[in-house]
Parts: structure tokens; C-alpha cells; sequence
């Protein structure tokens, strides 16, 4: 017999390699067929919205689409977070949950399709005839859209046979949007015209400009120009030129990188959304600067941009390399002028704080300087945020992940980890979070420690805290006791799991980095990185904060 519940495993198993999420009443006979009869991976996490966490960890680290799953109820509320996050992240995946039955709904039973549209992702409810389609129609929203989607089974057809599963075609996504129209071919004639007769060019490239494949014609293009490049915090790497390259805009830059932003005549945003904190509450370019952004978003996203091309950044980078070719246009010579690498050094701290316990600047730069080069980084949400943006460069976006920052959660770092490590299975897996957040998604350190064994290291800030919380608010002079944690000690939880737990009070005890990184990979266990610090020591970007706030 084959169900309904099948045709969805097989015909999803098609289109993912892997899938993420806890079994339940509502999603058994889905996970049965698919461990049998299919190709994709299950890999189980211990909380539902872990498995969300993991698919879109999972699709920021590979680009290619995942699944999570779980059952209905009180399965499918517990990844509501998670999937608000990917809706906001623009992140694609497919959550296939259970559903009340087509009967109507029992004693446990919430409007689950409210919920989801609640958060802004879209439900689509199989059916006994149409179940192998209806998985089709929810991935190719899911890629069009770059948005979460969620597949439904209700309870009383799970089970149902539903005979052979049929063919369904190939999910469909549109073309690149490429400039449109005289208007549109206008802007990008305008938008050369300007990088062309610059004197002091900058390109800003986001996360939507390395989804686009823009890297190589955004390098071109920089050096056709002359330009000094940066990208912000999801866009971290795209530019292949790291020697003209101001690393990170906004809060995490670094102070005399910014400065030299204001400087530019031009500055060309290719495929950011340009957010309060990437454009430093509105001081990251000065008052004379011509901005360009060119998005696919309906309309410019800020209201310092004079000149907008609603188009893929990749189609019109690759469209200026060629018109500046064309002009036979020379390179500005500004970035060859400036010490690009003195500019972006930030302050290395004072090793131990006031309050005896340990300086987060000089914890992270010496992490930064052991870690292996092959990386990626896993951001949970909290204060700490800046402290790997600013110290552990990544080669490119795909090897930097912020789960969390785009919906302003804490508490989704440990089940990004088994994403990211079966995403990319050649590279150590880095999660950096807070005793906050860290504490908050406990249940899946389990996970992260099974799943990257070997090639895992957690670094927890571990400032006894929610330091965000103490900087924002305790200093307006609110009650500190509900912004405070007592201390725990992460290194104990881990051994508790399998992992290799080291208390970091000293900077001596970082030194287990390096013998850990020196192993074989087969001989050593994921190693958990409880650093002790001081929440004396307030980040840039919420000093920048505290600035706006006041």
C-alpha cells in the first residue's frame, strides 16, 4: 500500500537531500516511508523548532533546499519561531507537519494555517488525490518566493492509500530579474555613467548579490572601477579582493573603516536590504555621496538612495563590467591609495576587564587566530553578535550564518549546527553564542554534539546575563535582577553529552584551541568553549545602539 503520506516523502525526496525534525502521531507515517523509500536524510533534532533551525541552516550553508518536519499541535507551535525567522531571512524550505482531520478539528487541535500565515509563511493541505502535486506546487513557492512553506497532511488521510504515486514535473522558477524597459536600461546607463567618472567609488554587496551568483562580475567590477568594496554582515566574503575590502558596514565595522565609507563620491548597493543597523542608523554615508541600490525589491529600501535599478544584482553587475569595457573606462586609483588593512583593525582589549574576568575583544581575536581556515560560523542571537563578525572573517557569505538576527530571537544556535555540518561535511563548524540563548535551545546541544563530532566547536560568551538586555535597559537604570542568570557551567552540560567541555577563565585556557585543531579529526570530540567574560565590555554596534536609544 502506498499513502497519501508517502506520495508527499516520495515525491519531496526527489527535490531535498535532507530533512530535519522530531517524529510525532501527525508525521509518522510521513517519516516511515521516507526512511524507507527515499534518498533523503532524517536527521532527528529534540525540539521541533530545531528542525526548522536545521533546514534553514542547512540551506544558508549549501544553497539548496531542505525540509523539517513535525507533527500537529503543540509539534507544529513549537516551530513558529523558527519559521518566522526564515520567513524574514528569506529563507527557503519546506516544513511538512500534521494536520486536524478534513472531519475538523479535535480537543488539541489549533488553526495551524492561521498560525503559519500569521508568521508569513503559506500552508498547502495535501489530499488522497493530490498529494504528490501539492508537494510540488509548496517547494516551487518555496523557491520562488525564497520563503518558507508550509505542506500539510491532516491526521485522517495520512494513512490512506492513495495507489502509485504519479509523475509530477519539476518545480519551476522564474529567470533572473534583469533590467526591464527603456526607464530600466536608462538607470543602468546612468548607474555606469556614474561609477565611470567617480573619484572615490565604493561597492556595498549584501547577501542577495552572492544568492544572485554576483561574486566574479562584482570583483570585475570593482577593479574596472577602482573601487574600494565592503558587504554587509550575510555578505560577508563576496568580494574577492579582501585587500580593498573594508569587511563589514555598520555596527561591526570597524571605526576607521566607516570613516572612509563617508569619503566616497559614489557608493553602488548591490543586493542589501540596507537595514537600520548595515547603515548605522542612517550615518553610514555622508550627506554628498550619490547612493545607487540596485534590489529586486519593489522600491528603494532606504531614503538616502538617489538611484534605484529594480533588477538581479548579478544581471546588472555583469551589464556595467560590460558597458565600462565598452567607455573603455579607467580605474578612480583611490583604493590603491589607502592602507585598506590598517583601517580595518579593531581594538584588540585589555585581555582581562575591571571586573576580573575576561575581555570579549581579546577572547575573540585569539579565537579568531586559531580557528582553521576552513570554517563556517553559526551565529545564535544576543550582544555577543559582533564579537565573530569582527574578528572571524569567512571566505565567503555561505560560511557565515546569523540565525536568529532577522526576527530578533535568541535561543536557535545549537540546532544550526547539525544543518550547517551536513551541509558543508568537509569544514569545522563553528556555533558562537550566549549563556542566554545557549540556555534556551539546551535541547538540541545534543544534536549539535552528534551530528559534528569531530569537527564541531561551540564558543559560549558567558557573561552570567542577557547582556543586551543590561546594556539597553539595566543602564537606563531598570531593574537588573530579571536581566541576570546565574552562572552555569556550559562545559559540565557538555561532557554531560558526549562533548569536550573547557571553562575559560584565563587566556592560557584557550590554548586547548589549538592542540584540538592540531588532532585527528576521528580522535577528537566537539569541543565546547565556556568563556567566562566581562559584561563590562559593551560591542560597538549596541554602544551604536545605546546612541540611538538615548
Amino acid at each position: 500500500m502506498t499513502t497519501v503520506s508517502a506520495h508527499v516523502a516520495l515525491t519531496l525526496g526527489r527535490h531535498v537531500d535532507h530533512v530535519f525534525g522530531v517524529m510525532g502521531n501527525g508525521n509518522a507515517y510521513f517519516l516511515d516511508a521516507l526512511e524507507r523509500s527515499t534518498r533523503a536524510q532524517f536527521t532527528a533534532v529534540r525540539h521541533e523548532a530545531g528542525g526548522v533551525v536545521a533546514a534553514d541552516a542547512f540551506c544558508r550553508a549549501s544553497g539548496r533546499l531542505a525540509a523539517a518536519t513535525a507533527t500537529y499541535g503543540a509539534g507544529f507551535t513549537n516551530t513558529l519561531t523558527a519559521l518566522a525567522e526564515a520567513v524574514q531571512a528569506h529563507v527557503p524550505l519546506v516544513l511538512v507537519v500534521g494536520d486536524e482531520p478534513t472531519s475538523g478539528p479535535r480537543a488539541w487541535d489549533v488553526d495551524q494555517i492561521a498560525m503559519a500565515s500569521a508568521v508569513g509563511a503559506r500552508t498547502y493541505t495535501v489530499g488522497r488525490a493530490d498529494a504528490a502535486a501539492t508537494t510540488v506546487i509548496a517547494i516551487e513557492h518555496a523557491l520562488t518566493y525564497r520563503v518558507p512553506t508550509v505542506l500539510a497532511i491532516p491526521y485522517d488521510v495520512a494513512a490512506l492509500d492513495a495507489g502509485p504515486v504519479p509523475a509530477a514535473p519539476d518545480p519551476r522558477v522564474p529567470a533572473p530579474l534583469a533590467p526591464r524597459g527603456a526607464f530600466a536600461e536608462a538607470s543602468v546607463r546612468e548607474l555606469a555613467d556614474a561609477l565611470a567618472t567617480a573619484s572615490r567609488p565604493f561597492l556595498l554587496a549584501g547577501r542577495g548579490a552572492w544568492i544572485s551568483g554576483a561574486r566574479d562580475a562584482l570583483g570585475h567590477l570593482a577593479d574596472l572601477t577602482g573601487a574600494v568594496t565592503a558587504s554587509t554582515a550575510l555578505g560577508r566574503g563576496i568580494f574577492p579582493r579582501p585587500e580593498f575590502d573594508l569587511g563589514v558596514t555598520g555596527g561591526f565595522g570597524a571605526e576607521g573603516a566607516m570613516e572612509l565609507v563617508r569619503e566616497a563620491d559614489v557608493a553602488v548597493v548591490f543586493g542589501a536590504s540596507l537595514n537600520q543597523f548595515t547603515m548605522r542608523f542612517g550615518d553610514l554615508f555622508a550627506p554628498g555621496t550619490r547612493v545607487f541600490q540596485v534590489d529586486v525589491a519593489p522600491t528603494a529600501t532606504h531614503p538616502h538612495v538617489a538611484g534605484f535599478v529594480r533588477a538581479d544584482a548579478a544581471s546588472v553587475a555583469e551589464t556595467l563590467v560590460t558597458e565600462l569595457i565598452e567607455a573603455k573606462s579607467e580605474p578612480s586609483g583611490w583604493r590603491e591609495s589607502i592602507d585598506i588593512a590598517a583601517l580595518r583593525a579593531y581594538e584588540q582589549g585589555d585581555s582581562v576587564a575591571a571586573d576580573g574576568r575576561l575581555d570579549p575583544r581579546t577572547v575573540a581575536n585569539r579565537i579568531g587566530e586559531l580557528l582553521p581556515q576552513d570554517r563556517v560560523v553559526v551565529s545564535d542571537g544576543g550582544h555577543f553578535i559582533g564579537w565573530a563578525n569582527m574578528y572571524w572573517p569567512v571566505a565567503s557569505p555561505d560560511r557565515l550564518m546569523m540565525i536568529g538576527t532577522a526576527f530578533q530571537s535568541i535561543g536557535l544556535g545549537w540546532p544550526s549546527v547539525p544543518g550547517a555540518a551536513l551541509a558543508r561535511p568537509e569544514s569545522t563548524i563553528v556555533l558562537t553564542t550566549g549563556d542566554g540563548g545557549g540556555l534556551m535551545a539546551l535541547a538540541d546541544l545534543e544534536s549539535a554534539v552528534r551530528v559534528a563530532a569531530g569537527r564541531g566547536i561551540a564558543v559560549v560568551w558567558n557573561d552570567a546575563a542577557y547582556g543586551a538586555e543590561v546594556n539597553l535597559y539595566g543602564l537606563k537604570g531598570l531593574a537588573r535582577e530579571p536581566m541576570m542568570i546565574p552562572q552555569v557551567d556550559f562545559a559540565a552540560l557538555a561532557s554531560g553529552v558526549g562533548a569536550e567541555g573547557v571553562v575559560v577563565r584565563t587566556m592560557a585556557d584557550l590554548e586547548r584551541l589549538t592542540t584540538w585543531t592540531a588532532e585527528p579529526e576521528a580522535s577528537r570530540r566537539f569541543l565546547v568553549l565556556d568563556c567566562r567574560i566581562s559584561g563590562d565590555v559593551i560591542a560597538p554596534y549596541q554602544q551604536e545602539i545605546i546612541r540611538v536609544n538615548s
